[in-house]
Protein backbone atom coordinates (compact mmCIF):
# COMPACT_ATOMS: atom_id res chain seq x y z
CA UNK A 1 0.00 0.00 0.00
CA UNK A 2 1.48 3.38 -1.06
CA UNK A 3 1.46 6.26 1.46
CA UNK A 4 -1.41 8.22 0.22
CA UNK A 5 -3.50 4.65 -0.11
CA UNK A 6 -2.37 4.71 3.65
CA UNK A 7 -2.91 7.91 4.59
CA UNK A 8 -6.31 8.19 2.58
CA UNK A 9 -7.45 5.13 4.87
CA UNK A 10 -6.56 6.49 8.33
CA UNK A 11 -8.23 9.77 7.17
CA UNK A 12 -11.34 7.72 6.30
CA UNK A 13 -11.27 5.59 9.56
CA UNK A 14 -10.83 8.77 11.71
CA UNK A 15 -14.03 10.25 10.19
CA UNK A 16 -16.01 6.83 10.24
CA UNK A 17 -14.77 6.43 14.02
CA UNK A 18 -17.41 7.89 15.92
CA UNK A 19 -16.48 6.13 19.57
CA UNK A 20 -15.23 7.98 22.38
CA UNK A 21 -11.18 8.13 21.66
CA UNK A 22 -9.18 6.99 24.71
CA UNK A 23 -5.79 8.94 25.19
CA UNK A 24 -2.87 7.46 27.07
CA UNK A 25 0.61 6.90 26.76
CA UNK A 26 2.11 4.35 24.67
CA UNK A 27 6.04 3.37 26.48
CA UNK A 28 8.42 1.37 24.04
CA UNK A 29 11.26 -0.68 26.18
CA UNK A 30 14.10 0.04 24.54
CA UNK A 31 16.75 -1.56 27.17
CA UNK A 32 17.96 -4.96 26.42
CA UNK A 33 17.50 -5.93 29.65
CA UNK A 34 13.90 -5.49 31.53
CA UNK A 35 14.59 -3.26 34.75
CA UNK A 36 12.77 -4.55 38.31
CA UNK A 37 11.85 -2.40 41.10
CA UNK A 38 13.92 -2.47 43.78
CA UNK A 39 14.99 -0.81 47.22
CA UNK A 40 18.28 -2.19 48.23
CA UNK A 41 21.18 -0.35 50.40
CA UNK A 42 24.22 -0.49 48.66
CA UNK A 43 27.63 0.72 49.29
CA UNK A 44 30.04 2.66 46.59
CA UNK A 45 33.27 4.51 46.05
CA UNK A 46 34.82 6.03 43.48
CA UNK A 47 37.62 3.38 41.88
CA UNK A 48 40.79 5.56 42.73
CA UNK A 49 39.42 5.91 46.63
CA UNK A 50 38.42 3.80 48.77
CA UNK A 51 36.14 5.57 50.92
CA UNK A 52 33.06 3.74 51.43
CA UNK A 53 29.72 5.81 51.11
CA UNK A 54 25.73 4.46 51.08
CA UNK A 55 23.09 5.02 48.82
CA UNK A 56 19.98 3.26 47.50
CA UNK A 57 19.53 0.83 44.57
CA UNK A 58 16.14 2.15 42.89
CA UNK A 59 15.75 -0.71 40.09
CA UNK A 60 18.24 -3.03 38.42
CA UNK A 61 18.68 -4.88 35.81
CA UNK A 62 21.53 -7.37 34.10
CA UNK A 63 22.70 -4.11 32.39
CA UNK A 64 22.97 -1.83 34.77
CA UNK A 65 20.85 0.10 37.99
CA UNK A 66 19.29 3.29 39.36
CA UNK A 67 20.42 4.58 42.16
CA UNK A 68 20.69 7.33 44.52
CA UNK A 69 23.67 8.85 45.94
CA UNK A 70 24.55 11.35 48.31
CA UNK A 71 27.02 13.19 46.10
CA UNK A 72 27.62 14.89 42.74
CA UNK A 73 29.96 12.66 40.41
CA UNK A 74 30.77 13.19 37.09
CA UNK A 75 29.12 11.55 34.03
CA UNK A 76 31.57 8.72 33.23
CA UNK A 77 32.90 8.00 36.55
CA UNK A 78 33.59 4.43 37.55
CA UNK A 79 32.55 3.21 40.99
CA UNK A 80 33.13 0.31 42.87
CA UNK A 81 29.66 -0.70 44.30
CA UNK A 82 28.17 -4.04 46.35
CA UNK A 83 24.22 -4.26 46.66
CA UNK A 84 23.13 -5.87 49.69
CA UNK A 85 19.87 -8.15 50.38
CA UNK A 86 18.92 -10.73 52.48
CA UNK A 87 18.40 -13.85 51.18
CA UNK A 88 17.10 -16.76 53.71
CA UNK A 89 18.67 -15.53 57.12
CA UNK A 90 21.49 -14.32 55.63
CA UNK A 91 23.04 -10.91 54.42
CA UNK A 92 24.10 -11.65 50.90
CA UNK A 93 25.59 -9.14 48.67
CA UNK A 94 26.27 -8.18 44.94
CA UNK A 95 29.79 -6.50 43.79
CA UNK A 96 30.39 -5.32 40.93
CA UNK A 97 32.34 -2.01 38.95
CA UNK A 98 29.76 0.02 37.14
CA UNK A 99 30.15 3.42 35.20
CA UNK A 100 28.10 6.39 35.45
CA UNK A 101 26.25 7.36 32.08
CA UNK A 102 23.76 9.75 32.83
CA UNK A 103 22.71 12.01 35.64
CA UNK A 104 19.14 13.17 36.68
CA UNK A 105 18.11 16.15 38.64
CA UNK A 106 15.32 14.87 41.41
CA UNK A 107 13.63 16.54 43.63
CA UNK A 108 15.17 15.68 46.47
CA UNK A 109 18.44 17.11 45.23
CA UNK A 110 17.89 19.60 48.59
CA UNK A 111 18.53 16.65 50.59
CA UNK A 112 21.44 15.67 49.29
CA UNK A 113 20.26 12.82 46.85
CA UNK A 114 21.27 12.31 43.50
CA UNK A 115 19.72 10.10 40.83
CA UNK A 116 22.59 8.30 38.29
CA UNK A 117 22.55 5.52 35.44
CA UNK A 118 24.95 2.68 36.23
CA UNK A 119 26.12 0.38 33.74
CA UNK A 120 27.30 -2.88 34.70
CA UNK A 121 31.28 -3.12 33.38
CA UNK A 122 32.82 -5.84 35.45
CA UNK A 123 31.16 -8.44 38.64
CA UNK A 124 33.08 -10.24 41.28
CA UNK A 125 33.21 -13.75 40.38
CA UNK A 126 29.92 -15.79 41.11
CA UNK A 127 27.70 -12.12 41.22
CA UNK A 128 26.57 -12.03 38.03
CA UNK A 129 24.70 -15.46 38.38
CA UNK A 130 23.82 -13.54 41.78
CA UNK A 131 22.49 -10.87 40.07
CA UNK A 132 20.40 -13.43 37.92
CA UNK A 133 19.02 -15.07 40.94
CA UNK A 134 17.97 -11.98 42.48
CA UNK A 135 16.10 -10.46 39.67
CA UNK A 136 14.10 -13.81 38.68
CA UNK A 137 13.27 -13.53 42.59
CA UNK A 138 12.43 -10.11 42.18
CA UNK A 139 9.98 -10.88 39.16
CA UNK A 140 8.81 -13.97 40.53
CA UNK A 141 7.57 -11.73 43.76
CA UNK A 142 5.81 -9.21 41.10
CA UNK A 143 4.51 -11.35 38.90
CA UNK A 144 1.99 -13.36 41.49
Amino acid sequence: MGLRKFTTAVRRRKREDTSQTKEGVFVVERRRHPRRSIELPLDYSLVESHENRGGIAANVSEGGLLVYLPEAIGIGSLLKIEILFVKGLELSSIKANTKVVWYGLTPNEDWGEHKYGLEFQSFQEGDLQNLKRLLKEVADTHDR
